[in-house]
């Protein structure tokens, strides 16, 4: 799995396979628990995460949503900076 980055516990990554069958997504891991976000809404369309978590994986998601559609379209991996 192409990890993105990853910040106060919280794992985020992309998977490329099948990606014409999916709406555009990113996962984001914490602990035993996990999401999908969309990333054109950055809705939580899978999964759960605690409270806190879920929070930061949207403000992170917010801050990178054109650079994550630029990664989903091209399959081009790239990290990016962490949430501070």
């Amino acid at each position: 799995m192409p990890i993105i980055t990853s910040f106060y516990g919280i794992i985020i990554y992309i998977y490329f396979k099948n990606k014409e069958h999916n709406l555009p997504h990113f996962h984001a891991q914490y602990g035993e628990h996990e999401g999908l976000f969309d990333i054109r809404t950055l809705e939580l369309i899978d999964g759960e995460l605690p409270k806190n978590a879920l929070r930061m994986a949207k403000e992170w998601g917010a801050l990178h949503q054109d650079e994550l559609m630029e990664i989903w379209e091209t399959q081009n991996f790239k990290k990016l900076p962490p949430l501070e």
